[in-house]
């Protein structure tokens, strides 16, 4: 029995001037990278006809972030420049914060969202888990987004090894992980794409500890 064809639309998330040029440069993985899949990613969603919904972020005027007006909070070319089905303004991390964005899903019966944008650890997962609560199913583009890095009283990480943390996280229960390629090629092929377990993740590392 073959599996039903996903109805997927493309979230493209807060992909703003901030991330390149501003104040909070993308490290991981490389802004040159993620800015040129999240092109393709758009141009393969129009091709096939799947819908793109374009997500722009804003502070306050006189915020060192996302300031209303100011050229960091603009979009920046890769998605200004293409076409767009939907557009939505949020202040807050999840992409469906304040806006009419699951009303327009619905309306289309929309079942899968894919996400690319950023960022992975802050807007991206708290779409995807927004999503999930809703009853979307998930999909996460890891080479069109990414991370930057954080020190504070807690501690320090990369933003490699933040990108890599919620990337494993998030396939463990809440998003099929995947790669630009793999997803264009899926919809070519109109086939969904698996997320892993937390079961099955767990026996997994517990496994490799006990090769190590």
């Amino acid at each position: 029995m073959s599996a039903t064809p996903p109805r997927r639309a493309l979230v493209v998330i807060d992909v703003q001037n901030e991330y390149v040029t501003g104040n909070l440069p993308i490290e991981f993985p490389p802004i040159e990278t993620s800015l040129a899949n999240i092109g393709r990613a758009m141009d393969a969603a129009h091709a096939a006809g799947v819908p793109v919904v374009v997500v722009q972020n804003f502070a306050p005027a006189n915020t060192p972030l996302f300031a209303r007006g100011s050229v960091g909070a603009d979009l920046h070319p890769v998605v200004a420049s293409r076409e767009r089905d939907h557009y939505v303004e949020k202040s807050l991390p999840s992409a469906f914060a304040g806006n009419d964005l699951k009303d327009w899903l619905t309306a289309r019966g929309i079942d899968t969202l894919a996400v690319a944008g950023f960022m992975t650890h802050n807007c991206d997962a708290s779409t995807v888990f927004a999503a999930v609560h809703a009853g979307l199913t998930v999909e996460f583009l890891v080479d069109a987004t990414g991370s930057v890095p954080y020190a504070n009283e807690v501690g320090s990480a990369s933003a490699q090894d933040i990108h890599r943390v919620f990337s494993v996280v998030m396939h463990s229960r809440f998003a099929a992980v995947t790669s630009t390629d793999a997803w264009i090629a899926a919809l070519k092929s109109g086939m969904p794409l698996q997320r892993d377990s937390i079961y099955a993740s767990n026996q997994r590392a517990r496994v490799n500890k006990a090769t190590a």
